[in-house]
């Protein structure tokens, strides 16, 4: 069982907005995860340490279910709001404050008559043994995903939201949140459903799903953009800086999270749900998100892209790459199977239709012998390969994507950069000039199954795979160059988690739950506390012999 650092992986529970984690003094501190606010503004509590007599106790491991310390004295979640000390004869002291440990005590003096240690290990050990199984070399990473998805929930505005990550992202954001289901439709499908549904009791009645949902309401346009995003845009924004209003909101893959929800956990009601809203959005595209009429649709602002900094805004706050008609005409095919499995013949040949025309349209507008092309911009990216993902390009323009995409521009180790490695503009270390991002190696693998090049989805899989079980963590992006975290990037990442663990299941798709489990059971020795075993974990391992791509 993986163990936490306290530093990329800090102590905290599903539920909870607290985060323990270790300061450079290696005393503890608590902070509260809060949107759009800096951990070291929200800290309630600083320079914790334990003590018996005058030696002091200090951390001997962390797991999801507990701190540990010299002494046998443990910290663990009693709820989301309480942390609680469990031991005998120890103190302890932090800046301002100190209590007695002598059975359950909280920081305020409570005592607690109850196992609070063993109902943690419970807790984690009920949520671990949902994890989708995977193959053995995958498992210690896999675990760190799947407690990811756990600790990333929270609830917003009342009700339980799957954050990027409590470091620095507290909010459900758009596209995440797709990916999010993606990740827990194998195990909680109910969950993957509601991040959806959260979304979508949010869109504006114009038909854009707003860009963040958060604590104090949402981001759907450039007047509800914080202060700091407005000085990061100008930063790295060219062109003229946006002075009215424009919509924000993320590409279009709402559809696409849909059917993969419904294709792992059919239902028929939920569909139906939602299929009114999906149209809707669909059509704000084309209707309010194509100011020059020509019938492919642009980004009003890189927000809406979800790539904040890519050169491909170096010109301007618009632009129209390739990805965007490329998820625009997918949503169309699987609005046409939404339509079809609601019995909606009609509605299903009008969407294939209409998918073939951005196609077309595209290929007719934006290909030019070689590459699909942005406008007003040069610079070489992944998304000009995204029209793959229709799954509808004619043979030889797929097959050319598909040459550029294992080229030395975009292939290596570890694939696939966000700026080409041969373009003057790639940094391997900064966000989206160059890392390696999961959604992106993501998309591309579902794009070249579609277009039906099934060996390069699985070496671009295994790739993918191997950089993140090697890497050290669950990251924002991957420097690909070192394979390891980027300096920048945020640790404890909700989509590179979900979209890790969704491409490691599919090693064993059908593997029954019972038939290969591996029970990790520890114990916590020198310990007196009651319920003190360390969490059990029932995890899902596929016998080398079993695996098949």
């Amino acid at each position: 069982m993986f163990t936490l650092d306290l530093r990329e992986r800090p102590f905290t529970d599903r539920g909870s907005r607290l985060l323990v984690m270790t300061d450079d003094d290696g005393s503890l501190r608590v902070a509260r995860a809060l949107y759009e606010t800096r951990l070291s503004d929200t800290t309630i509590l600083t320079g914790l340490r334990l003590f018996d007599g005058s030696r002091e106790l200090p951390v001997r491991r962390a797991t999801p279910d507990r701190i540990e310390f010299e002494g046998g004295v443990v910290l663990a979640f009693a709820d989301a709001e309480t942390l609680a000390l469990s031991g005998s004869g120890a103190v302890a002291r932090w800046d301002g404050g100190e209590v007695a440990v002598d059975g359950c005590v909280t920081f305020e003096g409570r005592r607690l008559k109850r196992d609070v240690p063993g109902e943690a290990a419970a807790r984690w050990g009920e949520w671990f043994s949902k994890m989708p199984a995977v193959p053995e070399e995958l498992r210690e990473r896999a675990e760190m995903a799947w407690w990811t998805l756990a600790v990333n929930q929270v609830r917003i505005q009342g009700r339980e939201s799957l954050i990027p990550s409590k470091y620095g992202y507290v909010g459900l954001w758009n596209w995440d949140s797709y990916f999010h289901a993606i990740g827990l439709r194998h195990a909680e499908p109910a969950l993957a459903r509601e991040q959806i549904r959260i979304l979508l009791d949010n869109q504006r009645p114009d038909g854009l799903i707003p860009d963040v949902v958060h604590d104090h309401g949402v981001l759907a346009e450039t007047t509800d953009l914080p202060r700091s995003d407005l000085a990061r845009l100008a930063q790295h924004v060219g062109g003229e800086p946006i002075r009215e209003p424009v919509p924000v909101t993320k590409p279009p893959l709402t559809a696409w999270a849909v059917w993969k929800i419904h294709e792992a956990d059919p239902d028929v009601g939920f569909l139906a749900e939602v299929y009114e809203r999906l149209v809707r959005s669909q059509e704000w595209w084309f209707a309010r998100s194509d100011p020059d009429g020509d019938g492919l649709a642009e980004y009003l602002h890189p927000y809406s892209s979800g790539l904040d900094d890519s050169p491909i805004w170096d010109h301007g706050p618009r632009a129209e790459p390739p990805d965007l008609n490329s998820y625009l005409a997918l949503q169309y095919d699987r609005l046409a199977d939404i339509a079809e499995a609601l019995g909606k013949s009609g509605d299903a040949t009008m969407w294939r239709e209409k998918a073939q025309m951005v196609v077309d349209l595209l290929v007719a507008r934006r290909w030019n012998g070689t590459r699909f092309v942005t406008p007003q911009a040069d610079v070489r990216t992944p998304l000009d390969l995204m029209p793959l993902f229709t799954g509808r390009l004619p043979a030889a323009v797929a097959r050319r994507l598909v040459d550029d995409l294992l080229s030395p521009s975009f292939w290596g180790e570890r694939p696939v950069p966000t700026v080409a490695f041969d373009d003057p503009r790639f940094e391997p270390d900064t966000m989206w000039r160059g890392p390696v991002w999961l959604n992106v190696n993501y998309l591309l693998i579902d794009g070249l199954r579609r277009s039906g090049f099934h060996a390069e989805a699985a070496e671009l899989r295994e790739r993918t795979l191997a950089m993140v079980r090697d890497g050290g963590g669950l990251y924002e992006y991957w420097n690909p160059a070192t394979g390891r975290k980027a300096t920048r990037a945020t640790t404890g990442f909700g989509w590179s988690a979900a979209l890790f663990l969704d491409l490691a299941q599919e090693s064993s798709p059908n593997a029954p739950r019972d038939s290969a489990i591996s029970s990790l059971v520890t114990s916590v020795s020198g310990s007196d506390v009651s319920g003190s075993e360390a969490i059990a974990v029932t995890t899902n391992v596929l016998p080398e012999a079993e695996r098949a791509e």
